[in-house]
């Protein structure tokens, strides 16, 4: 095992909302993860909660045991609330940093000529979560296993645009605690090799006040808190955007009708749903 103290970790950073995108680029390259403060009115937030509630009421404990059983979660916001897709999923801050890191460029020949591909980020999934009283943490994982991401050991310098295949978005939509369960995730742990196991003890606790974000590399170690208190519901608002010519997590053509596509979203958004080719020729 590395040797690691929590005081050597990179310092994680703010931003405003008012951020260069290539600013937290380069602190996600340092980190793997930052917080950017005040991203969403509370007015907004109080439309999207109104949209997703009768959605959180309605959902069953997970069955398994990567969800303790005390959390609630909605998925498919596409079609169930416009507000949480266009002012969360479509963050004009969000997706330029995701356009910067998880834009692909690929040359092929084509007989004699050299062609240049661009596949460009689609949505890989959304969801709210709800957690309250009693959930248990857990289990610190990389979110990128589910594109079975090779990584090996490197240093930020080292750091290569396209290492990673997706970044995740977290918005806070009522104050998130270490009490009640804030995301807590290993800063630099993006930098680490694949085989090397997470630590708790080095973990940062991703506290915000509503309307804050939390954005973070998918080769970042992470997950939710135990929540100790009495009568606090932690609410998140999330999604994780990925490279253009990989599968999404979540079914995009069946979580939400083609027809409320089409009545919500002009065609950018559509695209960022993926109902756009991954160029060459893919989808």
């Amino acid at each position: 095992m590395v040797a690691r103290l929590a005081s050597d970790l990179p310092k994680v950073k703010e931003f405003p909302a008012s951020a260069n995108p290539d600013d937290i680029v380069q602190a996600l390259i340092r980190t793997g993860g930052v917080v950017i403060r005040n991203v969403i009115l509370q007015e907004t937030l109080d439309v999207i909660e109104k949209d997703v509630r009768p959605f959180i009421e309605a959902d069953k404990p997970w069955k398994g045991d990567f969800f303790p059983p005390e959390t609630r979660r909605v998925y498919g916001l596409a079609g169930k609330s416009p507000t949480f897709f266009k002012s969360v999923v479509a963050n004009p801050l969000y997706q330029a940093v995701c356009s910067k890191m998880l834009t692909a460029e690929y040359k092929s020949w084509l007989g004699q000529k050299l062609e240049t591909s661009i596949s460009r980020p689609q949505l890989n999934n959304t969801i709210v979560f709800s957690i309250n009283p009693g959930a248990r943490a857990q289990e610190l994982h990389r979110d990128d296993m589910i594109h079975h991401n090779v990584l090996t050991a490197i240093t930020a310098d080292q750091y290569k645009i396209g290492r990673d295949s997706g970044i995740g978005w977290f918005v806070a939509g009522k104050k998130t605690t270490k009490a009640n369960g804030a995301t807590r995730f290993i800063p630099g742990s993006h930098l680490w090799d694949q085989m090397e196991p997470p630590r708790e003890e080095l973990a940062f606790f991703t506290e915000m006040n509503p309307g804050d974000g939390f954005v973070m590399l998918s080769s970042c170690f992470q997950g939710g808190s135990a929540s100790t208190t009495r009568d606090e519901e932690r609410l998140i608002y999330s999604c994780f955007t990925t490279k253009g010519y990989l599968r999404q997590e979540e079914n995009q053509y069946l979580a939400s009708s083609l027809e409320k596509i089409c009545e919500y979203y002009d065609a950018d958004l559509q695209k960022l749903i993926g109902y756009q080719v991954s160029s060459p020729f893919l989808g």
